[in-house]
């Protein structure tokens, strides 16, 4: 599984999802000119990034053969 093209996208996705999830919430604790600027739109690109996150665990398990 862990060879599978799909799966490593799929991890890749998590992983930048889960970045842009620290960075926000780093920001946020901060506060600050740079929570200002950029909160709403890091929090919009991660609700982007998870969308296609959970598209993709969709398409992995879907094409899955037999949940291996």
């Amino acid at each position: 599984m862990a060879d599978d093209p799909l799966f490593i996208i799929v991890v890749l996705a998590m992983a930048t999802v889960a970045i842009i999830l620290m960075i926000g919430i780093g920001g946020f604790g901060r506060g600050g000119e740079f929570n200002r600027k950029y909160a709403n739109k890091l929090m919009r690109l991660r609700i982007l990034a998870q969308f296609v996150a959970v598209v993709l665990i969709l398409l992995f398990v879907l094409i899955m053969p037999g949940g291996e």
